[in-house]
C-alpha cells in the first residue's frame, strides 16, 4: 500500500526510518510486555506532553522523571537512561510531519488525522505496535544487553517497518498482479467488479485483488465474504481463477458443498437469513453439517427428511414427495407441481462460556473442580427479564415467553475443570451471570475463588477471596475467560478426586446408566430399539443419557414420550469440542470423537459409572450384571474382538501389520459396547491422556481410522483396558453362530464381505428360538409406542 493510500481512522502513518527510530516511546514499546494497557496510556501521555521528551533529548530534571524510573524500577526493568543524556540521538522530524501532536515509535511517524488524539487512538496504536514490538524483542533478547536492547528493539522495528512499507516492496508486487492481470483481461477466468464506477467518483482507497484455486475448500469459504465486499461495500474488486492441475485417474478434492448463512440477497429483505443449495447432483447421498463459531450451540429445530440422507432421484426430491411417499395412491414419478425444495431450519439453542482455571499456588489446573453458572436475577442483580425480545429482519419487535437452560433451578449448567490446560465450558443465554464453584462438593471445601489475572504469561494475584466472578454474555462473540482459586488452609495437599467423593450413596447410583449417541433416522430408529430391549432385559431402573447434538428433534420429542411409557429416564447431554483439540470434517469420525474424547467432562461428577451401547444393539442379557463387574482397577472395559468365524479370517485386520507389534500380546477390542468408571477416569486424568496421544496421532489424517476404537486400544500400555467376557458382544461379522446362543448383546456390525442393508442384517439375525422378540416385533412396538 503507498503512502497516500495508508491511512487508518485514527492516523495517518509514514513509512519508518531508523534515523527516527530512538524515541522514548519506542523503548516503552520495547518493555511493553510489563506494563498494563492503562499505564501504558499513562506513559505516552508523558511523553505527548513533552516535546523534547518525545523527540530524545531532555535531561533528568523533567517532570515527573523520578516516578518514572521507579515504574519502571519496580518491574525489575532499566530505565532507558541513554536516551535522556546530552549526548543522545536528535530526532529531527521533518516539517512535512507538522503537526500539533505526532506520535514516534519504533521510527513509524504516526500524525492523527485531526487535532487530538484519543484514549481509543492510543489503544489501537498500541495494539498494533506492541504487537511486533514484543515479537522483535524475544528473538534478539539472548543477544543484546538491557542496556543497549532499547536501541536496538525501535532500529530493528524501523527497518522491517521501512522495508516492507517502502514504494519499491509494494510497486513490485502490485506491477507483477498488474502484470498478470493485463494477459487475463479478455479470459474468462478474470473478473472484474466496481472499477469504473469508483474511479469516477475516485472514492475508494481499498481495492481488493483475490487469486483462488476454486477447486478448494478455501474458495468456497472466501466466496460469500467476496459477495459482501462487491455488493455490500461495494468495493473494487478482481478475482483471477486459478484451476489447479488435476493429473489423469486423480479424484476432484471437493467433497463438500459450503454457503454462508447471510445471503446478499436478502439484505434489505424481511426475509430470514438463510444458505440455499442449487444445482446439487442427483443420485447421490448428501449429509448436512452446520460449521459455527467454537460459542455457538446450533441444534436442528424443524426438518422432515433425514438430514443424513439426503438424496434427490426420479421418484423422490424433496419435501412434498417425501411426505408423500408413503401414499400407495400417489404418482411415483416427480410432479412438476411440487416443490423440490428440503427444508432444515437450526437454532441457536445457547451460547458458551469458555475459558481456563487455574491454582494460584501450583499454576496447574484444578481438574475435576466443579463449576456451576446461575443467573443473576437470583442474587438480586438485574438482568434479562423473562420474557424474549424477538427482533425480526423488517426491524419490528415482538415479545414471547421462553424457557430458562434449567427450569426447574437457578443453574444454568454445570462442567468440571479439564487438566488439559484448565479447559472449561459453560451453556448460557444473553445476560449477567455468576460462575462459582459448585456448593456442596468436594472441590467447594478444598478450593476458594480469588481474583487474579494474567500478565506476560504470569499468573498475578491479590489473593483477594471472591465468592464468584461475573460473566456478561452481551454478543455472540464470547471470549476466553481465565479464573483462579486457591487452597484453603489444611487442604494444602488434599485430593479432590477421591473414591468417597460423595460420601453417601445417591438415588441415581441404584439405576443402571447408559450412554449412547445416534445421527440420521435410520439409527434413531435403532437407538429407540436398544432402548426397548435394555429395559426388557435389565433388572433394575435405567437412565439413559443421549447425546444431543446431532439427534432431530423429531426424535427428541418422541424418545421423551416412549420413555415415560416403558418406565425409564431420558437426559440429553451435549458438548461442543474445543478448537485447540484438532477438529474433524468427515461427520461420522466427529461422532466418534464425542463418543471417546469428552467423557471425562460429558457427565455430572456425580455419576459414577457408565456404560456406552452402540445404536444398533438389541440387548440379551441383563445389563445390571455389566454395571456390578469388578473392573480390576481399570478405567473402562471393552470387549475383545471376536476370532471365530473362519470366513472372514482374512479381514481381521487387527491380526496382521501394525496392531500385533504394538499390541505385543494384548487383545484388540471392540468399541461397540463398554463401560467406565468414572471416578477412575477422572482421577486417572484418562481423558487429558487420551486427548494427548489424539492430538499427536492426528498430525496425520490417515491415523485413527476407526477414532473411538483405535484410539483406547493403542493407548492400552498407558491405560489399561479391563477385557469384558466375550459373551458380552456379538458380531455375525467376526463371531461363530456357535458362540450366539451365549451372547448377551447382538451387533449389527458391518460386513467387508456383502454390502447387506442394516434393517435386513437385523431381520435376518435377530429372530428365531434364542430371542424373546424378534428385530420385527420391537420395531412395531416402539411403532406402538409413538401413537
Amino acid at each position: 500500500m503507498s503512502k497516500s493510500e495508508s491511512v487508518p481512522s485514527a492516523f495517518r502513518v509514514f513509512p519508518s526510518s531508523i534515523e527516527s527510530s530512538l524515541s522514548f516511546l519506542g523503548y516503552v514499546f520495547s518493555q511493553a510486555r510489563s506494563f498494563s494497557i492503562d499505564e501504558l496510556i499513562d506513559v505516552v501521555k508523558f511523553a505527548l506532553e513533552s516535546p523534547e521528551l518525545r523527540n530524545c533529548n531532555q535531561n533528568p530534571s523533567l517532570p515527573n522523571y523520578e516516578e518514572l524510573r521507579r515504574s519502571f524500577a519496580a518491574r525489575n526493568l532499566s530505565f532507558p537512561d541513554c536516551l535522556f543524556n546530552a549526548d543522545s540521538v536528535h530526532v529531527k522530524i521533518p516539517n512535512k510531519y507538522d503537526s500539533a501532536a505526532i506520535v514516534l515509535i519504533n521510527g513509524r511517524v504516526f500524525v492523527p488525522l485531526d487535532s487530538s488524539i484519543q484514549r481509543k487512538d492510543l489503544q489501537v496504536l498500541m495494539a498494533l505496535e506492541n504487537d511486533s514490538s514484543k515479537k522483535i524483542a524475544n528473538a534478539i533478547a539472548n543477544e543484546f544487553s538491557s542496556d543497549t536492547l532499547c536501541c536496538v528493539v525501535p532500529q530493528v522495528a524501523a527497518f522491517l517497518g521501512n522495508t516492507f512499507s517502502s514504494n519499491e516492496f509494494v510497486t513490485d508486487f502490485r506491477s507483477n498482479i498488474a502484470h498478470f492481470s493485463d494477459d487475463l483481461k479478455n479470459n474468462m477466468i478474470h473478473l472484474s467488479w466496481n472499477n469504473r464506477d469508483n474511479m469516477a467518483r475516485n472514492e475508494s482507497r481499498v481495492k481488493v485483488q483475490v487469486v483462488l484455486d476454486p477447486l478448494t475448500e478455501a474458495a468456497q469459504r472466501v466466496a460469500p465474504l467476496l459477495r459482501m465486499i462487491r455488493d455490500i461495500l461495494n468495493l473494487p474488486l478482481e478475482l483471477i481463477v486459478m484451476p489447479s492441475f488435476i493429473t489423469e485417474g486423480s479424484t476432484l478434492p471437493l467433497t463438500s458443498y459450503y454457503r454462508f448463512v447471510s445471503d446478499t440477497d436478502q439484505l434489505g429483505t424481511n426475509e430470514l437469513p438463510k444458505a440455499s443449495f442449487q444445482g446439487l447432483p442427483v443420485n447421490q447421498v448428501l449429509t448436512v453439517r452446520m460449521d459455527v463459531a467454537e460459542p455457538w450451540d446450533i441444534q436442528q429445530s424443524a426438518v422432515i427428511q433425514d438430514t443424513d440422507n439426503l438424496r434427490c432421484d426420479p421418484h423422490c426430491c424433496g419435501d412434498d414427495d417425501f411426505i408423500n411417499s408413503d401414499d400407495k395412491n400417489s404418482n411415483t414419478s416427480l410432479s412438476l407441481s411440487r416443490s423440490h425444495t428440503t427444508n432444515v431450519e437450526y437454532r441457536l439453542n445457547s451460547l458458551l462460556f469458555f475459558g481456563q482455571c487455574y491454582d494460584i499456588m501450583d499454576k496447574s489446573p484444578p481438574n475435576g473442580l466443579q463449576l456451576t453458572l446461575v443467573n443473576s436475577r437470583f442474587i438480586g442483580l438485574p438482568s434479562v427479564s423473562k420474557s424474549k425480545i424477538n427482533v425480526s429482519p423488517d426491524g419490528s419487535v415482538s415479545e414471547s415467553n421462553y424457557v430458562d437452560l434449567d427450569s426447574h433451578t437457578n443453574k444454568a449448567s454445570g462442567t468440571i475443570v479439564m487438566k488439559t490446560i484448565g479447559y472449561w465450558q459453560l451453556r448460557s443465554n444473553p445476560g449477567v451471570w455468576q460462575l462459582e464453584i459448585t456448593q456442596n462438593t468436594r472441590g467447594a471445601e478444598i478450593y476458594d475463588m480469588v481474583d487474579g489475572t494474567i500478565r506476560d504469561g504470569h499468573i498475578i494475584s491479590n489473593e483477594r477471596i471472591v465468592p464468584y466472578k461475573f460473566l456478561v454474555m452481551k454478543n455472540f462473540l464470547s471470549r476466553m475467560e481465565v479464573i483462579f482459586v486457591h487452597r484453603k488452609q489444611g487442604y494444602e495437599n488434599a485430593d479432590l478426586l477421591v473414591t468417597n467423593d460423595y460420601g453417601e450413596q445417591n438415588a441415581d447410583d441404584e439405576k443402571v446408566h447408559i450412554f449412547s449417541l445416534a445421527t440420521g433416522h435410520l439409527y434413531e430408529r435403532f437407538l429407540k430399539i436398544m432402548m426397548l430391549s435394555v429395559i426388557k432385559r435389565t433388572s433394575a431402573k435405567v437412565k439413559f443419557w443421549l447425546f444431543e447434538n446431532y439427534l432431530s428433534p423429531s426424535f427428541k420429542e418422541s424418545a421423551l414420550a416412549m420413555a415415560k411409557r416403558i418406565g425409564c429416564e431420558v437426559e440429553f447431554v451435549t458438548y461442543k469440542w474445543p478448537e485447540w483439540l484438532r477438529g474433524q470434517k468427515d461427520k461420522q469420525r466427529i461422532i466418534w470423537g464425542y463418543k471417546i474424547l469428552f467423557l471425562d467432562v460429558l457427565f455430572p461428577l456425580d455419576l459414577k459409572k457408565i456404560i456406552y451401547v452402540d445404536a444398533d444393539q438389541v440387548v440379551r442379557g441383563d445389563l445390571k450384571e455389566l454395571w456390578d463387574m469388578d473392573l480390576d482397577k481399570a478405567p473402562y472395559g471393552y470387549t475383545p474382538m471376536c476370532e471365530s468365524r473362519e470366513e472372514t479370517k482374512g479381514y481381521q485386520f487387527w491380526r496382521e501389520g501394525f496392531w500385533p507389534s504394538h499390541l505385543r500380546g494384548k487383545p484388540y477390542h471392540i468399541s461397540a459396547l463398554y463401560v467406565v468408571d468414572l471416578q477412575r477416569f477422572r482421577r486417572e486424568l484418562v481423558g487429558d491422556q487420551l486427548r494427548a496421544v489424539y492430538q499427536q496421532l492426528t498430525v496425520d489424517p490417515n491415523n485413527l481410522s476407526n477414532l473411538d476404537q483405535d484410539l483406547p486400544n493403542y493407548t492400552q500400555h498407558q491405560i489399561k483396558i479391563f477385557s469384558l467376557p466375550q459373551d458380552w458382544l456379538w458380531c455375525e461379522t467376526w463371531c461363530s453362530e456357535e458362540s450366539k446362543k451365549t451372547a448377551k448383546t447382538i451387533d449389527l456390525c458391518n460386513n467387508p464381505q456383502n454390502k447387506e442393508a442394516k434393517v435386513s442384517m437385523a431381520k435376518r439375525i435377530i429372530h428365531g428360538e434364542l430371542f424373546h422378540e424378534s428385530w420385527d416385533e420391537l420395531d412395531a412396538e416402539v411403532a406402538r409406542l409413538e401413537l
